[in-house]
């Protein structure tokens, strides 16, 4: 399986989006529907962030944009 990124889980979350809406699906699939769409939002606020905590580590080395090496969370430990 592939790697989630940032981008597929936010599609994914607008396609979960657009389905519920329309409106077709039985109860419950919708609430699985929502129940997937609760998990993606975790996940692209776990990646929000991280990308938030690697602009701070630029801008706080004494006001020059300086790369420091970011050890990445893992959201499902």
């Amino acid at each position: 399986m592939a790697k989630k990124t940032f981008e597929s889980a936010l599609s994914r979350l607008e396609q979960i989006t657009e389905e519920l809406e329309q409106g077709d699906l039985s109860l419950e699939d919708s609430l699985k529907k929502f129940d997937e769409g609760i998990q993606l939002t975790e996940f692209c606020n776990a990646k929000l962030t991280e990308a938030r905590a690697r602009v701070e580590i630029l801008l706080e080395k004494n006001g020059k944009l300086e790369a420091e090496p970011f050890e990445e969370v893992d959201p499902d430990d």
